[in-house]
């Protein structure tokens, strides 16, 4: 039995392994073979609190733990009271783009803004009703009137003129029309007007798609774009470590999709901006943000496609020369994740083998003995020390054991031996042909 593990993350375990994707929760039960990752996390969140930026770079092969480790770093910033936010890249959401990608990017973003009263996402009106409930008490601190008294529609122009001097204190860019869309907010809030948050809402999103529109339901004389989006992340920012948190982290995964980006001076592009926000938050010119990638070996090493293609990055991200399996650098921007080995994917497979019979209430009979089994019989697999990923082992260690718990009289012994090992990696020489053409 796992300690402190609830059913709701049990089942979100064992559904999100089985579809080859990391559960949202839960995620610190499945924890095995990462403790040094885990301390360097740590270590990096005492920097953001104490008001540094950082960007890491997580690097490893598919199904290697890339997004597993920003499931667990999530998870550890939210019980350390700072505000975290997710997106993947995809074709049709990148770091810079000129036809609503970049904005797509930063929607994703703010859709996934997780506290940890509300882990899974969503949480951006709570964040911003928490705002406001602390400027109406400094309004009435400093005006002296009542905190029920100061809610009324008569003094909404003393609140709207302490939500935009705070903004103006914590904004550089874009701050205007930012505290606009919040006062429209807070108007909506007091006059329980739902139309009038949700515009606000939308404009903060970045989901306006025209200024006319905007103007027409807001009053304000621009939206969030691909050119702005990031001034509008530190803003957030800072907004965020104002109410109280400790910071901010934004995780990007699959970041093989701006390696994929076929157009040359459009990848190129998006990697100015990931030198734009690395050069931001090394040299201080913003606070209390924590940015990671997720990516795998090509696309930070390849020479034509990868971060390295673009020489500004390939001088800062040059790994250290004196890492090696044994001795690691973990303060250094770019983190290679190790593959678990065989003694770390044992304990792992008996992790999810008694959370898989708390989900169902059931006692699969699997014993110590049949996954050592399971385990030979995979890495034996033609292909396996090149292709074999946990990932996979996972997903193929919980089909059996679904199956098993479906068709109890199965015999587990074949179903080992029917295990085979597929490379999931993407045909690099396909996509450098369809560059050239």
């Amino acid at each position: 039995m796992i300690d402190n593990l609830k059913p709701k993350e049990a089942t979100s375990i064992i559904n999100s392994l089985i579809s080859g994707v990391v559960p949202r929760i839960g995620i610190q039960h499945i924890t095995v073979g990462r403790s040094e990752e885990i301390n360097a996390v740590i270590t990096a969140l005492e920097d953001v609190k104490n008001g540094h930026s950082l960007v890491k770079f997580w690097i490893g092969d598919f199904g290697s733990g890339k997004s597993f480790m920003l499931h667990l770093l999530n998870t550890v910033a939210l019980k350390q009271k700072f505000v975290v936010a997710s997106a993947d890249f995809t074709p049709d959401n990148r770091l810079y783009s000129n036809d609503g990608k970049g904005v797509a990017l930063y929607s994703a973003v703010m859709d996934n803004i997780s506290i940890q009263t509300k882990p899974e996402g969503g949480a951006l009106p709570t964040l911003l009703e928490k705002w406001i409930e602390q400027i109406i008490n400094k309004t009435s601190e400093e005006y002296k009137i009542s905190l029920t008294d100061i809610r009324n529609e008569q003094y909404l122009s003393l609140i709207q003129n302490n939500v935009m001097k705070t903004v103006n204190e914590i904004t550089e860019v874009g701050g205007f029309d930012f505290g606009m869309v919040v006062m429209r907010y807070y108007e909506g809030y007091i006059k329980d007007n739902e139309h009038l948050r949700r515009n606000a809402l939308k404009w903060l999103k970045g989901e306006y798609r025209t200024k006319t529109e905007a103007r027409q339901d807001l009053g304000v004389r621009e939206v969030v774009n691909d050119l702005n989006y990031y001034d509008m992340i530190k803003n957030f920012c800072k907004l965020f470590v104002s109410i109280g948190y400790s910071g901010l982290i934004v995780n990007f995964d699959e970041a093989i999709n701006l390696y994929k980006i076929s157009t040359s001076v459009m990848r190129e592009k998006n990697y100015e901006k990931i030198l734009t926000i690395y050069n931001d938050c090394f040299q201080g010119k913003v606070s209390n943000l924590f940015l990671n990638i997720a990516g795998t070996k090509e696309f930070l090493e390849n020479q034509r496609r990868g971060l390295f293609s673009y020489d500004a990055l390939k001088t800062r991200l040059a790994i250290n020369k004196y890492e090696t399996a044994e001795i690691r650098d973990f303060a250094q921007p770019v983190i290679r994740l190790l593959p678990l080995d065989n003694n770390e994917i044992f304990v792992l497979l008996k992790k999810l083998k008694a959370i898989f019979d708390f989900n169902y209430k059931t006692e699969i009979s699997i014993s110590d003995n049949d996954i050592q089994l399971f385990m030979e019989e995979l890495v034996n697999k033609p292909g396996a020390s090149e292709f074999l990923t946990p990932r996979e082992v996972i997903r193929d260690f919980l089909n059996i054991l679904s199956v098993i718990r479906q068709n109890p009289s199965v015999d587990k012994n074949k179903l080992f031996r029917e295990l085979e090992v597929s490379d999931e990696r993407p045909d690099e020489n396909i996509i450098d042909i369809i560059e050239e053409l």
